[in-house]
């Protein structure tokens, strides 16, 4: 006989649907080790079915190492904002994200694979889907190594919409330690937060974007009735302005826009008698 007491135990450890619950039992006579391992099967043959619906709420995360040597950013979904915002989630999350950083698991595709417990992470989350009851997606996964004399960071904006990895390099061990080397490292990861730089330089601004820009203006300036002999000028100058707003090293400071990223980064340098540069980013939002 299946007891009410049975059932709660159950529930306790999966956090599964009562009548989930009292199904397994039944199938398992009982067994609660069984159980939990049939929730878990059925959760990821439920996920395949429920793939196709938007998943765009959950939580974006980061680990750093201890050193600041290297660094995680992770973001896993779910379909609505009131479970991204559930303890049990929100502690699930964190547990894949001390796993993987854990495992160093180099990209997106050795993070799915990563063994945790008895499945791959990729089928960990798949099967929370039958405790969660919605679509579950571990999105995005980027790890960074620092080179030396390097430093990696984080930022973690709006309970987790938002998410920010960098990579900060100097030539002297000492600056690391640094408070005012902090505190920029700080103001760097809340720039690229505020003002989503869609990358570091102009090589890093992929040439069909720059070029569907550059038709926009064009257009724009055709109908307006702009003589085409200084068209290519004036677009010279649209498209110098799409660059220091869009790339991250031309950028005004977020809490100085009369500074550029560059013009902050030497101040930054000749106060602390070194060379600082910052070598990468990536910026992660919520279900983007």
């Amino acid at each position: 006989m299946i007891t009410a007491s049975i059932v709660k135990e159950l529930r306790d450890k999966t956090n599964a649907g009562m009548m989930d619950c009292k199904r397994v039992l039944a199938e398992t006579n009982g067994d609660i080790e069984a159980s939990i391992k049939l929730l878990r099967e059925r959760g990821i043959a439920k996920a395949g079915a429920k793939a196709d619906r938007a998943a765009n709420e959950g939580v974006i995360t980061a680990r750093i190492a201890p050193d600041a040597a290297s660094g995680i950013l992770l973001e896993i979904n779910c379909e609505t904002d009131f479970v991204s915002k559930n303890q049990n989630f929100q502690d699930f999350v964190a547990q894949i994200a001390d796993g993987l950083a854990a495992a160093n698991a180099p990209d997106h595709a050795a993070a799915l694979a990563t063994q945790h417990g008895e499945y791959t992470i990729e089928n960990t989350v798949k099967a929370k889907v039958v405790e969660v009851g919605e679509n579950l997606q571990f999105r995005k996964y980027v790890r960074f190594t620092a080179a030396p004399g390097g430093v990696i960071s984080s930022y973690i904006h709006m309970g987790g919409k938002v998410g920010v990895l960098i990579e900060v390099g100097t030539t002297q061990a000492a600056t690391a330690g640094h408070d005012r080397f902090k505190e920029l490292v700080k103001d760097l990861t809340l720039h690229i937060a505020a003002s989503a730089p869609k990358g570091l330089s102009r090589d890093d601004i992929p040439a069909d974007i720059v070029e569907a820009e550059r038709e926009i203006f064009r257009v724009r300036l055709i109908d307006s009735g702009k003589p085409a002999n200084i068209i290519e000028n004036i677009l010279k100058g649209q498209i110098g302005k799409f660059f220091a707003e869009n790339c991250f090293l031309e950028q005004g400071f977020v809490k100085d826009p009369d500074t550029t990223i560059i013009k902050l980064l030497e101040k930054k340098s000749a106060e602390l008698g070194d060379t600082i540069t910052v070598t990468r980013f990536v910026r992660f939002g919520l279900g983007e």
